[in-house]
């Protein structure tokens, strides 16, 4: 995968990560830096480390799946962009809303909205692509995004929240069906 690739994977996976970071922005009460860093921090960490255990996780899997690895990296970043739109235009923003300064609810939010970089990690390995530029830069747009998106919520949030996950969902499948066709021609 390319560095363009890269980039738009990174930001398609952080989509959620940043609708989050909107979402506490907008329910945060007091407003520091060190509260939208802390968010930060945990949303790129957790977004850099899951794609490395689905990456592992993947190459104890590719002698079993050699030659359908296309198919299965665009099913899987197609069901991982359907179900980001999906539960953009399902879900009330009310329903996502909640104390993100609390660690345990930074801790369980952190392992659902990098559940996809998990399953994007796994894709890699059958790509045999290299894990370490992806989780770097997975990891530091995710960084960026979230604390960029708890001021923004704390201005703007109500207007971009489902958008951005939208956003987010069709990046993937766009990824995926890329991946499909290069393997086609």
């Amino acid at each position: 995968m390319g560095i363009i690739e890269t980039v738009a994977v990174a930001v398609g996976l952080a989509m959620d990560a940043f609708a989050v970071s909107v979402a506490g922005g907008v329910v945060i009460q007091e407003h520091k830096v060190r509260h939208a860093v802390r968010i930060a921090l945990f949303f790129g960490g957790f977004q850099a480390a899951m794609p490395v255990v689905g990456w592992l996780a993947g190459r104890g899997l590719r002698e079993f799946i050699l030659g359908v690895e296309p198919w299965i990296a665009f099913g899987l970043l197609t069901f991982i962009g359907g179900k980001m739109i999906f539960e953009a235009l399902r879900l009330a923003p009310s329903e996502r809303k909640g104390n993100l300064l609390d660690v345990s609810t930074l801790l369980v939010l952190s392992v659902a909205t990098s559940l996809d970089a998990l399953a994007v990690g796994v894709t890699l390995s059958f790509l045999q692509a290299s894990i370490v530029p992806f989780i770097i830069v997975i990891g530091g747009v995710t960084f960026v995004l979230s604390l960029l998106g708890v001021f923004i919520g704390d201005r703007f949030g109500h207007l971009f929240e489902s958008k951005i996950e939208v956003f987010g969902g069709l990046v993937l499948i766009a990824i995926g069906a890329k991946i499909l066709v290069g393997h086609l021609c």
